[in-house]
């Protein structure tokens, strides 16, 4: 498998994380960070801002996903995932106006 192949694998797993907490945050209608909110990352974006901006990352990470089939590119894509969940686990735990809302 290429280095080109294991990133677009790695990528693929990170949109797909991604994707899941601003969809179900729009689907039950609570504001949430994206890259479009004031200032970005940080201030809440729309729940429909949410709905569209998790929906993309599905659908890009379901596309980036296509025609895996070896066990190495199975790896790379949970590399990614993981990767990806920490990264957001500590960047959204870290920001206080989701913290105020979890008090």
């Amino acid at each position: 498998m290429s280095l080109g192949g294991m990133v677009r694998l790695a990528l693929s797993g990170a949109a797909l994380v991604n994707g899941v907490p601003h969809t179900v945050s729009g689907l039950r209608g609570q504001p949430f960070p994206t890259p479009f909110a004031d200032p970005p990352g940080q201030g809440l974006s729309s729940p429909v801002v949410n709905v569209a901006w998790g929906m993309s990352n599905l659908a890009l990470g379901a596309w980036l996903h296509r025609g895996t089939r070896w066990r190495s590119e199975r790896i790379a894509f949970a590399v990614g995932a993981v990767a990806m969940g920490l990264l957001l686990a500590r960047f959204f735990g870290a920001n206080p106006r989701l913290r105020a809302r979890r008090r």
